[in-house]
């Protein structure tokens, strides 16, 4: 059962109005506690911003016109602060300080080398991060003194680890290791005697994730989901090598982290694709009272030093990402940013809803609903919105696309199929070596839930979705030609023999655990073919959009090039929009109104 569709007549809005909303993203609070720095998109690319918490005066810091910054955090002891850019959405991020005086450092300068940020040392006279200059295909783990800018390696990376953590003392690195997409090992290396420690040996398939380690550099926080379908946190003792329960709930949690004086623990559930945020005191185990907020989310909660204010940032399905901060002491609430274009009303945007439809097989599938806006008597033509991954999840957050599309008369239904993270183990393994298949299955059960609506014409649903579920697009227009009207890809995969054997370098630790999940390209070629629409385009009869990054790094343009020249060869109606400055995922504003607009109008001559 779904809300009956809005029936009051609203205002219509153009795809500029919609990404008038400015975009944020991230939050560092100043040494002082009175200034909180954050990425914006309000000029067109993301650059970043400061905000004065007391009287919410904001500074634009950098000025970039080309690629995105994305910020990193302020200095531990001053006004400087890093933050990461690449080039053309190439993915070979470098990391930057911005001086006080206005200058940028690249701190990072290897032309092909990619750097990580993994955070502040505890003393606040370093920071860690990863690089792959040494190896392209491994990150190692350094430190760099930000007095003298001079780097150290502190762990060589030599077997494909995922970096977790560092103790507070400097002596412990945590670190993951993928065996698989539902299979990972959490170690831990002591810069003492250079012995690397197995905390998780285990037998079948557990997922580990490292994550803090305590005050005192003793115990280390993990995720895990041994004998658990979520998961929950546990506790690894370095000097004895027990492990205990530490938190569970009735959903995942994703993430924790300390406040700097380790006061309080911050951990997030995803709690039926929304993120619910907990503050657990370490010293008495009660919670901390968050303020009262609107329907929504808190992402990225961040403390002061002293521990004394929160900043977070917090979304819904009809807000954009705005930014709050709280003084624990006053209780005072203060909303800081205003990101919704003051042309749109609220009130006329589609409030989404988590729903849940059965599919061929009974399993039950979540999904997010975005009703049209429909007058008495109408039918509204519908899209199955799919997301990426493998093994992503469309969430309860704020998507200007869909928004767009629901506000312009079509219902968008963004299923969870089967693979999905977020509601279990069992369904997120339920479609290994079966992609492309038994989800796909999924997508058209989604598209018959549509079908059973009242308000929408059954006989005009499309299919859209960007990366993995741009590839769903394409493979459901290849395999199941007659079920969707038209399709929407979004850089999708066509070929994944070529896709699995061109993963970037830098994916490398992830290589097996993809083809464990996809399949092997060198053993099971013939398979991989097998669900690759490109190799069974001549099936596809319905009209398609493309639109693609020239510089994507994941989804090669050659992937793109190839499945539209197939379609041109059908005569099949096909648009190809490629961005020659953008690469996995569209950075710019302005290539965002252009291609989206361009879906819209493919959408209303050949689907409306």
């Amino acid at each position: 059962m779904v809300k009956e569709s809005k029936v009051t007549e609203v205002k219509r809005y153009t795809i500029q109005q919609f990404y008038e909303s400015e975009s944020i993203t991230d939050n560092s609070i100043s040494s002082d506690g009175r200034k909180v720095l954050f990425s914006g998109d309000k000029n067109g690319i993301y650059n970043a911003y400061c905000l004065s918490v007391d009287d919410g005066v904001r500074t634009q810091l950098t000025h970039s016109e080309d690629n995105a910054v994305h910020i990193a955090g302020y200095f531990p002891d001053d006004d400087r602060f890093l933050f990461l850019s690449d080039k053309g959405g190439n993915e070979i991020l470098h990391i930057y300080v911005k001086n006080e005086n206005g200058e940028e450092l690249d701190l990072t300068p290897g032309e092909q080398e990619r750097a990580e940020f993994y955070g502040w040392s505890q003393d606040g006279k370093s920071f860690f991060y990863g690089s792959n200059k040494r190896k392209p295909s491994f990150m190692d783990v350094y430190e760099m003194d930000i007095a003298t800018f001079e780097s150290t390696c502190i762990f060589t990376n030599e077997e494909g680890y995922e970096f977790g953590s560092v103790s507070l003392n400097k002596q412990f690195i945590s670190l993951g290791k993928v065996n698989s997409a539902n299979d990972s090992n959490v170690y831990v290396f002591d810069r003492q005697t250079e012995q690397l420690m197995h905390a998780t040996p285990h037998e079948g398939d557990i997922q580990n994730i490292p994550q803090a380690f305590c005050r005192n550099s003793e115990t280390l926080y993990f995720l895990t989901d041994e004998n658990e379908e979520f998961f929950y946190l546990k506790k690894y003792h370095l000097f004895t090598g027990l492990t205990e329960d530490a938190v569970k709930e009735d959903w995942d949690i994703m993430f924790t982290r300390f406040s700097k004086q380790h006061t309080y623990m911050v951990y997030g559930v995803n709690q039926d694709a929304s993120t619910v945020v907990k503050v657990l005191h370490t010293g008495t185990g009660d919670y901390l009272e968050l303020p009262q907020l609107p329907e929504g989310q808190i992402l990225d909660l961040k403390f002061s030093a002293d521990e004394s204010l929160i900043t977070f940032l917090f979304n819904s399905t009809t807000s954009p990402t705005n930014l709050y901060s709280y003084e624990l002491g006053t209780a005072q609430l203060k909303q800081l940013t205003d990101t919704l274009n003051p042309e749109i009303n609220q009130a006329d945007l589609a409030d989404a809803e988590v729903i849940r439809f059965h599919s061929f097989d009974r399993l039950e599938i979540p999904a997010i609903y975005y009703q049209p806006n429909v007058k008495t008597g109408e039918k509204a033509a519908a899209l199955v919105y799919v997301h990426g991954g493998p093994g992503g999840q469309s969430r309860t957050d704020y998507n200007p696309l869909l928004q767009y599309l629901s506000n312009n008369g079509y219902a968008v239904l963004a299923v969870n199929n089967r693979g999905s993270s977020g509601y279990g183990k069992t369904f997120f393994s339920a479609a290994d070596l079966k992609h492309g298949e038994i989800d796909l299955e999924d997508c058209i059960q989604a598209k018959k839930f549509l079908q059973e609506q009242a308000d929408i014409d059954g006989e005009r649903i499309g299919i859209i979705g960007g990366s993995y579920g741009g590839y769903m697009v394409l493979a459901a227009l290849a395999f199941r030609p007659d079920e969707f009207n038209v399709g929407v890809d979004i850089f999708g995969v066509s070929n994944w023999e070529r896709t699995l054997k061109s993963i970037p370098a830098w994916w490398e630790s992830f290589r097996n655990a993809l083809y464990k999940k996809i399949g092997d390209p060198y053993t099971q070629t013939e398979y991989i073919r097998s669900i690759s629409p490109l190799f069974h385009a001549d099936k596809i009869n319905k009209p398609m959009i493309v639109l693609q990054g020239a510089n994507d790094p994941r989804v090669l343009k050659v992937e793109s090039d190839e499945i539209v020249t197939a379609l041109e060869r059908n005569n099949v109606p096909v648009e190809y929009i490629v961005f020659p400055d953008e690469g996995h995922g569209f950075m710019k504003k302005e290539n965002r109104i252009n291609g989206y607009r361009a879906v819209l109008d493919f959408l209303e001559h050949y689907l409306k």
